[in-house]
């Protein structure tokens, strides 16, 4: 389960790249559930669903598809308790700490727990169609990708903190390096986060002084 120094540096990141971005984020419309809709979809065709052709499941892919949903997820629930990183970690919190196994949508109720990942999937898509998110399926879809929390917070961080680095090293403008000494940053960001420990408590920090070590002056 994730603890609740993850829940709050998650929560804080998010934030950070949501106002990097632009800084009335929360204020802005902007359609988080409906971003994370499409990346459900998405997940659903990197795992192969066609019964008419020969399929290959990208669990990586899968799984990265889900580290996107989750900043959507973090997203919008941030918007609805106004910015308040403390009491968004609470919701969530109390949410995975409920045991809930069920959900109920357009009048049926469904026991996550006893469907496939590619039903699951389809399920969080439709609630998020309609403007719901559920932690608990989601975290029971996180599972069948064969993630656990500390998985799914260590490729979120990752993925947050490369997009910080981004960011500060001329992304935007176009004098980001991408590739150094023969390595894309990616694989440079798998690395450091080899070497490091999550329990850190600066753990982004430490993520990105990694990636400030090995970067080309």
């Amino acid at each position: 389960m994730l603890t609740s120094i993850q829940l709050s540096a998650m929560l804080t990141l998010q934030d950070g790249m949501n106002t990097k971005v632009n800084p009335a984020w929360l204020g802005a419309g902007y359609a988080y559930l409906r971003a994370a809709m499409i990346e459900s979809v998405e997940g659903i065709e990197h795992h192969g669903w066609k019964w008419w052709k020969a399929q290959h499941k990208d669990l990586a892919q899968l799984q990265m598809e889900l580290v996107d949903i989750w900043h959507f997820a973090l997203s919008d629930i941030l918007i609805n308790y106004a910015g308040n990183i403390q009491q968004s970690a609470d919701t969530i919190a109390k949410e995975l700490a409920s045991g809930r196994k069920h959900v109920t949508f357009d009048g049926k109720n469904y026991d996550f727990t006893q469907q496939d990942i590619l039903d699951n999937l389809e399920l969080m898509a439709g609630l998020c169609a309609a403007k719901r998110f559920d932690v608990p399926l989601f975290i029971q879809i996180v599972e069948q990708a064969e993630m656990d929390s500390d998985e799914l917070y260590r490729q979120y961080v990752g993925k947050n903190v490369l997009n910080f680095f981004r960011q500060d090293h001329g992304y935007k403008e176009g004098s980001y390096i991408k590739i150094w000494q023969g390595q894309e940053d990616n694989e440079h960001l798998v690395e450091v986060l080899d070497k490091l420990d999550i329990g850190l408590a600066d753990y982004s920090d430490q993520v990105y002084l990694g990636l400030k070590e090995r970067y080309p002056n």
